[in-house]
């Protein structure tokens, strides 16, 4: 099966590679959903792991926790568009999300999501993003805002292709 589960160490990573249906895509892109913080709650992790699963239809995607002094992200994603989730970041509605996915698609360029641990963003990171999100106005358990995310991300591509789902 196209889709892979790999567990390495004490620290989780999922990485899923597209399936064939892939093929359907403008350009060929690769998401990146990185998280601060120890995973902790298995229903949430469940939840968003089946969106990145879902998503892989359309791109390859990954999601794996961090460390900041131990993973640079800017030297490992120097290209990629970077989004940043915090609570001070601009509020998208789902259509102007999926303008910022369908724009990547066009110009073929990786996005990287990072989403802060309990005390939010390095706040070395936050000036290097090029885009501050908020997903609400609302105070989410991490987990949580990881599953809300990833299913905006499936959402977009779906929404992208005339898949039923946004209906």
């Amino acid at each position: 099966m196209a889709n892979l589960l790999f567990v390495r160490g004490a620290a989780f990573r999922w990485r899923f590679r597209p399936s064939p249906v892939s093929s359907r895509t403008v350009g060929h892109i690769k998401l990146y959903i990185y998280f601060i913080g120890k995973p902790r709650d298995p229903h949430s992790n469940a939840i968003a792991a089946e969106f990145i699963k879902r998503t892989t239809r359309y791109a390859a995607c990954e999601m794996r926790e961090i460390t900041v002094g131990r993973f640079d992200l800017f030297e490992r994603h120097p290209t990629a568009r970077k989004v940043f989730l915090d609570p001070a970041g601009r509020p998208l509605d789902s259509v102007a999300f999926i303008q910022i996915v369908e724009r990547a698609e066009q110009e073929a360029q990786d996005l990287v999501f990072l989403l802060g641990g309990h005390d939010g963003l390095p706040p070395q990171w936050k000036p290097k993003a090029d885009l501050l999100l908020s997903l609400s106005a609302m105070t989410f358990p991490h987990e949580l805002a990881r599953a809300m995310l990833t299913e905006q991300i499936y959402r977009a591509f779906t929404t992208l292709r005339g898949h039923p789902y946004p209906r």
